[in-house]
């Protein structure tokens, strides 16, 4: 008798291993094809069909008609609802029963009225255990339902899963029907699995990739699919394989279960919904089946989402996170974007997401910030993480850089002030490793400005009225709107079109809800009903102003004044008679050329426009400092060819700078606007192409450091990129932008491979160009993209990608921007101010009739290096009359502050960003003044106890 080769080649070995497990492959004699044996059809089947997603309860109601397999149902996005009637035969005593169901979309299985199993041939869940054992006494006929989505697990895209969803699409079921499922079958094929991707992994080199092949390949000789019997002999060579170890120095690896759910991104957040219900409860029969078995979940929105729809199931999550296998994580509402949002957002985020966590489950999240799909990181991420009780973060979208491999998977993260936190990559740089080895950002910035209004003056409003009750339900209702709009794949516009236009919905609740908000704060500040001729001018930033307005006047006209209004406080209107006083400053002059160009000047800024409306000068009065390039035009609208390798609306490519065209204007469409005194503009038209045009007005106000341009453009292109350019008289190799409670440099140069990946960089309200003694800030009131190559300040205005909204960013915009030239450091000349000042303009605000006589202020700071960033009302006050303050270090800079107090504060308490006092943080109150120390960039949270206010 001829012995076995000694041996083996090992490709053919491996594919000898894989065809026996394989699904496709040999199934009639294989151990894949003994995974079920016997089989029956369902007893009966009946379904119908909605467009909405509608609750158990009333869907169980409605009329079901007779179905069958093969049956097609649809469209996209509307929910087929089946009756499944089981009678399950007895000669299946003694066997573990599944129901085994194969269709398109995402179903849901309904036990008892409750949740019990998502079920998706997509994830391969294409079963539900009905009994692990049937016993003599089990009954034999049970109704379910199942819930199938009429959306994939990736949407419902035409063609891939990027484009627009297919609203047509149809789906099918495939497969309804009873079978016995053989569970040491199953178990033989996972550790073959795990057999082979250990071979597979460490490749033919490696020595403990041939005792695995070489274990796996046995395990194929003894184990014969037809006799179980032979099972035990293969499941002993596994089991001798995996219990040995490699030596002390040996890792052991912990895995732990999570579903990454997008809160919105390829279907809308309705469907999230039902997506967290499906991926939850079979987390939960997992951890059922395995106590071992540990679940993390992030993203308090979701849990609020399955509390309020699915109750059950969220009861029975509280259950096991008693028990410790299912651990929320994170400690924020959503997973939010890591570039667009403020600073203060961000706080909200750890805010609203720990009060959550800590209500539903009885603790905060302590260990990790989770964040594993995020566009970017914000510098000052470490301090808020710090300031919310967290000291480790998990990320990884880093290590999807095209250009660059980041060299670390664990690491320290120091950030903009000097806090550190620990870091982590997961090993298999994603965050779905399977255990084998545009209009849609102006919303955001708008928004965030209403609600921090509203917080400010209704603090205000708490301090002085004991009749005033703060809304906190009702704000703590809006920013959980926001924050939610804040998820990473929303504001970025990275999501479907009916996403982008839930989102909008938001927005405009929020901005409706927020101006009546305001108006209600204001009324209540001064102490009176509105009149109906009565206003009041409000500040919410935290220094003096004087501006220039258009002030309402009856029938529906505006009349320009220039008001002064003291810090975080109000001031009222001029009498009519002086709304024209005569002026502290140079007024503003406006000429026209005979060449149709013209120059504002301002006395501190002159500005001239060329016939088309770009910009050929820019000087600073005083030194007579030109800040536009020698032989260059600002204002300059360019136009590139958008196109990336694949993912349309996320990546921008480098290569789109080869494309570089410059939009032409037509001489004589300049023409003036205001003629100058209190406000000088000029404005022009642009044709962008034949389908898209732009209009803007260039202003200059009397005393402002700045010209605006205010601008509106109607965008139908497809696959473009519109940027606006000033080439600068500045050198130097780094620009300054602005982040979250700070700013940080950026090289102007490519010189290494880090230099040039970043060829287009976040923003947030301005960058900044200066060398020793002069300065050229670009700000802006709504957009995020910034560049600065060279000397050319660029600002990324509208992008046109077709994938995953065919429609994103198409239609009416409004944006503006100003330029800021500037004496010595941007510190020192106020540009972090001045861009503060663009995107909070002054509030005029129903008052009492008469409105109040006299102006006030709430606070003010000694300090410019010092910015007052918030005012509300603190979360968990006792009383309801304490306020939180959040004050930050804008400079760079160690600095003494002296807070101003206008409020009867009774106490003042250092905190952190969850309003926890630091016990050590009672700070001395002198005069109405507190002293506070900071660190560059660093945040500070005050707590204020309010006296009783007078009845």
């Amino acid at each position: 008798m001829a012995a076995a080769p000694a041996l083996k080649h090992w490709r053919t070995t491996v594919e000898r291993v894989e065809k026996f497990v394989s699904p496709l492959y040999f199934t009639d004699c294989n151990l894949r094809g003994r995974l079920f044996g016997a089989t029956c059809p369902v007893a009966a089947l009946s379904s119908f069909l909605t467009p909405d997603r509608l609750p158990y309860q009333e869907a169980v109601q409605r009329d079901f008609r007779p179905a069958q397999v093969g049956c097609s149902f649809g469209p996209t996005w509307w929910t087929c609802w089946f009756r499944v009637e089981l009678t399950i035969p007895e000669a299946w005593v003694g066997q573990e029963v599944h129901l085994c169901w194969e269709s398109d979309g995402e179903g849901l299985v309904w036990r008892d009225g409750e949740p019990v199993q998502g079920l998706t041939k997509e994830g391969k869940k294409t079963s539900y255990v009905l009994t692990d054992r049937l016993g003599e006494r089990d009954p034999r006929s049970l109704t379910l339902y199942v819930e199938v989505a009429c959306n994939g697990l990736l949407g419902a895209g035409k063609g891939s899963i990027i484009a627009a969803p297919d609203p047509e699409k149809m789906f099918q079921l495939s497969r309804a029907e009873l079978a016995v499922f053989h569970r040491d079958v199953h178990m033989l094929l996972v550790d073959l699995e795990l057999l082979l991707g250990i071979a597979k992994g460490l490749g033919k080199d490696n020595q403990r990739s041939f005792q695995a092949l070489y274990t796996a390949n046995q395990m194929v000789n003894v184990c014969d699919p037809a006799q179980p019997e032979t099972f035990p002999v293969a499941q002993a060579l596994a089991s001798r394989f995996f219990g040995q170890r490699g030596g002390e120095s040996q890792h052991t690896i912990h895995a732990t279960g999570h579903c990454h759910i997008d809160t919105a991104w390829l279907w809308p957040f309705k469907e999230t919904m039902r997506k967290c219900a499906r991926s939850w409860v079979t987390a939960l029969q997992l951890m059922e089946r395995n106590p071992e078995f540990i679940f993390a979940c992030s993203q308090a929105q979701q849990l609020e989402w399955v509390k309020n729809r699915y109750p059950g199931l969220h009861s029975r999550l509280q259950e096991f996170a008693r028990r410790g296998q299912f651990v929320p994580v994170g400690g924020t509402w959503v997973e939010m974007d890591g570039n667009l949002p403020s600073g203060e957002a961000m706080v909200r985020q750890f805010l609203q997401g720990q009060n959550f966590f800590l209500q539903e489950f009885g603790k905060m999240c302590s260990e990790q910030f989770w964040l594993p799909d995020t566009f970017g990181y914000s510098a000052q991420l470490p301090q808020i993480m710090h300031g919310c009780g967290i000291r480790r973060f998990l990320t990884q979208k880093l290590s999807w850089n095209l250009v660059n491999s980041f060299p670390h998977h664990t690491f320290f993260w120091e950030g903009l002030d000097g806090s550190r936190v620990l870091v982590h990559f997961p090993p298999g740089d994603s965050y779905g490793m399977q255990g084998s080895v545009e209009e849609i950002k102006k919303g955001n910035r708008e928004c965030e400005r209403i609600l921090h209004d509203v917080e400010l003056l209704s603090s205000l409003a708490l301090a002085r009225s004991a009749q005033f009750l703060y809304p906190a339900a009702q704000l703590q209702h809006l920013w959980r709107l926001l924050l939610l709009n804040q998820f990473h794949d929303v504001v970025t516009g990275s999501c479907i079109q009916i996403v982008a236009e839930e989102a909008m919905c938001h927005y405009e609740d929020i901005r409706s809800h927020g101006n009546t908000l305001l108006s209600t704060a204001a009324a209540a500040l001064c102490a009176g009903e509105p009149g109906p001729e009565g206003l009041l001018i409000v500040n919410t930033l935290p220094w003096k102003r004087t501006e220039v307005m258009a002030l309402p006047k009856p029938g529906g006209a505006h009349s320009l004044a220039l008001v002064t209004v003291p810090s975080m406080g109000y001031a009222p209107v001029p009498p009519p008679t002086s709304l024209q006083p005569l002026l502290p400053q140079q007024p503003v002059f406006v000429l026209q050329e005979t060449d149709g160009s013209v120059t504002l000047d301002n006395g501190i800024i002159r500005v001239k426009l060329d016939p088309t409306g770009r910009l050929t000068s820019l000087v600073l009065v005083a030194s007579g400092r030109e800040a536009i390039a020698e032989g260059a035009v600002g204002n300059q609208f360019v136009l590139f060819d958008d196109v990336p390798l694949y993912w349309d609306a996320w990546d921008v490519m480098d290569y789109h700078l080869e494309t570089r065209k410059p939009v032409l204007g037509q001489a004589g469409t300049l023409a003036v606007g205001t003629e100058g005194g209190l406000r000088g503009s000029a404005w022009f038209l642009l044709q962008i192409s034949p389908n898209s045009r732009l209009s803007q007005e260039v202003v200059l106000d009397v005393g402002c450091p700045y010209v605006r341009f205010h601008t509106e453009v109607h965008w139908h292109e497809a696959h473009k990129f519109l940027k606006v350019e000033f080439p600068a008289r500045v050198r130097s190799s780094q620009a300054t932008y602005e982040i979250q409670f700070g700013h940080l440099q950026r090289p102007t140069h490519y010189n290494t491979s880090w230099d040039w990946a970043r060829f287009e960089v976040w923003a947030h309200r301005w960058m900044d160009l200066s060398e020793h003694g002069f300065g050229l800030a670009l700000l802006n009131d709504c957009k995020y993209g910034a560049s600065v190559q060279g000397s050319v300040l660029s600002l990324s205005l509208l992008r046109a990608p077709k994938a995953p909204d065919a429609t994103a960013d198409m239609g009416r915009h409004e944006f503006t921007y100003a330029l800021m030239p500037h004496k010595g450091s941007f510190q020192d000349a106020g540009v972090i101010q001045a861009a503060y000042s663009l995107n909070f303009p002054l509030l005029a605000l129903p008052a009492p009739s008469p409105a109040p006589a006299t102006s006030w202020s709430a606070f003010s700071l000694s300090s410019p290096a010092v910015v007052l960033e918030t005012v509300k009302q603190a979360e968990s006050s006792p009383q309801r009359r304490s306020l939180v303050l959040r004050l930050y270090e804008a400079h760079g800079s160690h600095v003494d502050c002296w807070l101003h107090l206008s409020l009867p504060v009774q106490e003042a308490i250092l905190c952190d960003l969850l309003e926890r006092p630091d016990p050590a943080g009672h700070l001395p109150l002198r005069d109405s003044r507190l002293k506070l120390t900071f660190s560059p960039f660093q945040v500070l949270s005050l707590l204020l106890v309010l006296q009783p206010p007078p009845h």
